[in-house]
């Protein structure tokens, strides 16, 4: 299994931090954020390598940070050479990006660098495995109105099958937020170039996860601990304050 890890925006909501520095570079609880996804990999044994996906800005400054960090897993820098939010190639294409340039040919566990959670990625690796199909870490917000207009929702059957995906819904059919980590069978890592192949829309992965799920198996991995999208100084300052990863 690989891991692939989302890197390529700008973070302009959170200028001058983000400037010139990266959002998963930000520190909460003492190191940046993209440390406290890696060091959950640990707890994967089938997880043999590491890749992040920036673009031409930042690029320099991961390699930067990558060779100073002490990590037991080699990681790769993936510049997708894109230079700024016009012409950036969003979540499913650097995805398709990093899986060309590469050579995956894999599972595959993607993660945003920007989102922190408080469950295990060991147990959403479990439940992968277990279902022995994709999967999509949900966090149940428990109140449909905590959702509503704001993340991405999925509706699942009583195996925990996706059945339904809306972005961002005015009448949600369910509380489940789909949240930025996903694991991939190889199978289904093929897929994604089908679906940049058929000019789908590349930038959110909820919409390929959505289109995966029409004619796929696709299952949600419940959770209710702590998630942390931090897309915000809100949300930046309520990491910094609560996180306990």
């Amino acid at each position: 299994m690989k891991a692939l890890i989302l890197a390529a925006g700008y973070a302009k909501r959170l200028w001058p931090l983000t400037k010139n520095r990266p959002k998963p570079l930000l520190e909460v609880k003492g190191k940046p954020i993209i440390e406290h996804i890696i060091s959950q990999f640990k707890d994967i044994p089938e997880i043999d390598e590491v890749f992040v996906v920036t673009n031409e800005k930042f690029s320099l400054t991961f390699e930067q940070w990558a060779d100073e960090f002490d990590s037991k897993l080699p990681i790769k820098i993936i510049n997708d050479m894109t230079t700024s939010n016009e012409d950036r190639m969003g979540a499913v294409g650097d995805m398709h990006y990093t899986i060309k340039e590469v050579g995956i040919d894999d599972d595959l566990m993607v993660i945003a660098g920007d989102n922190l959670y408080e469950y295990k990625l060991a147990q959403f690796h479990k439940f992968f495995r277990e279902k022995k199909a994709s999967v999509v870490a949900c966090k149940d917000m428990e109140n449909i109105e905590e959702v509503r207009e704001k993340f991405g929702v999925v509706d699942i059957d009583k195996a925990g099958k996706i059945i339904g995906f809306e972005e961002k819904p005015k009448n949600p059919k369910s509380a489940l937020a789909a949240t930025a980590c996903y694991i991939f069978s190889r199978e289904d890592v093929r897929e994604i170039s089908k679906y940049i192949d058929f000019e789908n829309p590349p930038d959110n992965a909820g919409d390929f996860v959505k289109w995966l799920a029409n004619h796929k198996s696709v299952y949600a991995f419940v959770f209710r601990e702590k998630w942390f999208d931090i897309g915000s100084f809100e949300n930046l300052g309520k990491a910094r304050e609560e996180f306990n990863g």
